[in-house]
C-alpha cells in the first residue's frame, strides 16, 4: 500500500513540476530507491516479530557486519587481488574471504544465544549472510559508480556514509527472515 502512495505522491510532484525532462528516469530513481531501502529494510520488522526477534535481528546485524569488518581489516593487512576493480577498486579476494570467515565465525558463536539452531544451520546461514554482505557492498558500489559517487557520505571513517553501513544488511535481511521463517522452523 505505501509503495502505491509513493508512486501516486511520485507522480503528482511530476505534474507539478514544470519541465519533463527525464521525468520518467525521475520516477524509476525513486521506485527504485523506496525498493531498495524501504522494502529491504522492512524485513528487520517482520524478523523482530519471529520468536526470539530479538536476539535473530542481533544475530543478524552481528553476523552481518562482522562479516564487514572481517572483509575490511583482512583486505587492509593482506589484501592484494582485485576482486571487482570496475566497481569496488579497493575490495579484494583476500578480503572478501576474510570477511565470509569472520561471518561464519559470528555465525557459529550465535549458538551461546541462538541454541535451537543448529550447527550446520548456522554455519549455512555465516556462509549465506557472508556471501550476501558481499553482494550487497558490491550493489551499493555499483550504484554510487552508476551515479558517479565515490563515497555516499563520510559520516564513519572507514566505512563511508549511512548507505554504505546498511548496503549489506539490506540483502541479508530479507534471505535470513526467509531462512528462518521456511528452513530453521
Amino acid at each position: 500500500f505505501s509503495i502505491v502512495i509513493a508512486c501516486l505522491f511520485t507522480f503528482v510532484l511530476l505534474f507539478i513540476r514544470r519541465e519533463n525532462s527525464q521525468s520518467l528516469a525521475s520516477v524509476a530513481v525513486t521506485m527504485f530507491g523506496l525498493l531498495y531501502i524501504a522494502w529491504f529494510f522492512s524485513f528487520f520488522i517482520k524478523i523482530k516479530f519471529l520468536p526470539q526477534g530479538a536476539l535473530l535481528v542481533s544475530f543478524l546485524i552481528l553476523v552481518t557486519k562482522m562479516g564487514d569488518v572481517g572483509a575490511y581489516f583482512v583486505g587492509k593487512i593482506f589484501g592484494k587481488h582485485s576482486l571487482i576493480p570496475r566497481i569496488s577498486p579497493n575490495k579484494t579476494v583476500e578480503g572478501t574471504i576474510g570477511g565470509l570467515m569472520f561471518s561464519i565465525a559470528a555465525a557459529l558463536l550465535g549458538k551461546l544465544y541462538l541454541p535451537n539452531f543448529s550447527h550446520l544451520h548456522l554455519l549455512l546461514l555465516g556462509l549465506l549472510l557472508g556471501i550476501l554482505a558481499q553482494v550487497g557492498d558490491l550493489a551499493e558500489s555499483l550504484i554510487k559508480r552508476d551515479c558517479a559517487v565515490k563515497d555516499s557520505g563520510n559520516n564513519i571513517s572507514g566505512f563511508g556514509g549511512m548507505l554504505d553501513v546498511i548496503d549489506s544488511l539490506l540483502f541479508t535481511a530479507p534471505i535470513f527472515y526467509f531462512y528462518v521463517k521456511v528452513i530453521v522452523r
